[in-house]
């Protein structure tokens, strides 16, 4: 396992690595960023960015939502992976802001989990990226690459991982992290196709090390 000094190195390289790491969904508010985030589970967010270019278009407040037929909504997001689940808790959401929240997005995490569709992952996005709020949210490429650095242990929960995470970082960092880590994960330590041979972490690196070893490299 990495100590606090090692992880701090390693975050520092992602910085130098990835300067301008940022959530990627497009979005223009934080409701945006919620229903954008809500169809990002098990999809990539360049699909959910080609669907999203019509789709805020089309609909631009909860109102929208609910104007149409549950059918036509399911059409408009028909190209993203479980889209009839996904179209029913847009709706299901919708009301609830606005009986609720009179429409507006709720900052805060305990109330944003009780959205359909917007588990403890989607509520970590919206408060950090939406309002500032410090938060560390794993998505798979954030519990990948923590587990091959050695950050974290291999049987971790995404919740341990999240914790873990928490406790070794200060947390002015943990949104930064966070993109960061996604960045890394997805442009450069990739699920398939690690680029271990011009990894500047491979030395700090675990899963790098045995890679390199495996191939021969070192």
């Amino acid at each position: 396992m990495l100590n606090k000094k090692q992880i701090q190195i390693c975050l520092d390289e992602m910085r130098e690595m990835f300067p301008d790491a940022h959530c990627e969904l497009r979005h223009d508010n934080p409701f945006e960023l919620v229903i954008a985030v809500l169809l990002s589970a098990q999809c990539t967010d360049v699909l959910v960015n080609k669907v999203t270019r019509n789709l805020f278009e089309k609909y631009k407040q909860p109102e929208d939502y609910l104007d149409v037929t549950l059918e036509e909504l399911e059409q408009d997001i028909r190209s993203i992976g479980l889209y009839r689940n996904k179209a029913k808790n847009i709706r299901r959401l919708c009301e609830i802001l606005l009986t609720e929240y009179g429409g507006e997005v709720p900052e805060s995490h305990e109330e944003l989990v009780k959205l359909p569709g917007v588990g403890r992952k989607t509520a970590n996005v919206v408060v950090s990226v939406a309002f500032g709020i410090p938060a560390l949210a794993v998505d798979t490429h954030v519990e990948r690459v923590s587990k091959r650095l050695g950050i974290c242990r291999w049987k971790d929960s995404v919740l341990e991982v999240e914790k873990t995470l928490m406790k070794k970082i200060p947390r002015e960092e943990w949104s930064e992290t966070h993109h960061r880590l996604i960045f890394f994960g997805r442009y450069h330590c990739k699920a398939q196709s690690p680029q271990c041979e011009v990894c500047p972490l491979v030395d700090l690196c675990r899963e790098g090390q045995k890679r390199l070893k495996k191939k021969g490299d070192i």
